[in-house]
């Protein structure tokens, strides 16, 4: 692409959705830098700077980019030793896409602005194969200042942008959309059992939700993959739904809220776990909503 943005990007952690993160920035004129755990993924960016240590990713940036898998991740890249907080240059911005705690965030927040930093909290909604389609809908929370500089970096990845008031928003939001699809993975799985407890074909009973009042777009996927049984390979691994719906119930606890669907939803993931289906799709948690009815083995 001939055109060229003012940003220099760093992006940090190439997993499934960091790296067609990266891959579509310098698609889009953008100079990227990249970095992750493992050296031999910075190959997964064609056209991107590897860089060998976080210290040289962010070397003159003013972005960076951390696309982690949880609060532990994340805080040993920004706050370990050789981490992003002592490396990034004094005024760029530190754009966490990461689903993490609100206490993380807060805690980022704080060191970030304490050495003359900005952390801009800004998780997305969509799997792999929609980051790289770069149709990802981005929560950025932060100064409006701040995110309208950014604009060009979410336009870029992204097809609508919700902005927040603050990170810790951000953060809350895409915890409240991720439980509202982990609700949902729930429902399905239940109308789905309680049909075929009945002998309703699966799909013909999906068919019927999504051709009526339920044709939504996380409907009609997940429950489709529910219908089917289509659980690998794991575009979001289902022990990454489990830490995000514990992030959720530690998030409604330090509000004083009560969520007792999530913790019924936590019970089935955590069940899903401890059989050693971790690592299949999200959608799998109706593996443990069929063995309670008494379905028996998922049908293949």
């Amino acid at each position: 692409m001939s055109n060229t943005h003012a940003l220099q990007i760093s992006v940090l952690g190439l997993g499934q959705m960091g790296a067609p993160i990266a891959r579509n920035l310098v698609a889009r004129g953008f100079a990227v830098r990249v970095w992750n755990r493992d050296a031999a993924k910075t190959a997964s960016v064609p056209g991107a700077t590897p860089c060998a240590t976080i210290a040289e990713a962010v070397a003159g940036a003013d972005v960076a980019l951390t696309m982690l898998a949880d609060d532990a991740a994340l805080r040993e890249v920004t706050l370990g030793a050789g981490g992003l907080l002592d490396a990034l240059p004094s005024g760029a911005v530190h754009l966490g896409m990461s689903t993490v705690s609100l206490a993380i965030v807060s805690e980022l927040a704080k060191a970030h602005a304490a050495r003359g930093q900005e952390y801009i909290a800004s998780p997305v909604f969509g799997r792999p194969d929609v980051a790289a389609a770069a149709k990802l809908f981005v929560v950025p929370g932060g100064p409006t200042g701040t995110l309208e500089r950014l604009a060009p970096l979410f336009a870029a990845i992204g097809q609508a942008t919700f902005p927040m008031a603050t990170p810790e928003q951000a953060a809350q939001a895409k915890l409240a959309g991720n439980f509202m699809i982990a609700g949902t993975l729930e429902i399905l799985a239940e109308a789905l059992a309680f049909g075929e407890k009945g002998g309703i074909d699966p799909e013909k009973l999906m068919g019927l939700f999504t051709g009526t009042v339920f044709g939504s777009p996380i409907v009609n996927r997940y429950g489709g993959m529910i219908a089917r049984a289509e659980f690998e390979p794991a575009a979001f691994a289902l022990r990454l739904g489990l830490k995000d719906v514990n992030l959720v119930l530690a998030a409604s606890q330090q509000l004083g809220l009560s969520m007792p669907v999530a913790s019924v939803v936590q019970q089935h993931l955590v069940s899903a776990v401890d059989k050693g289906l971790g690592d299949i799709d999200f959608a799998g948690v109706s593996t443990i909503v069929r063995e309670e009815a008494g379905l028996g083995a998922v049908r293949r």
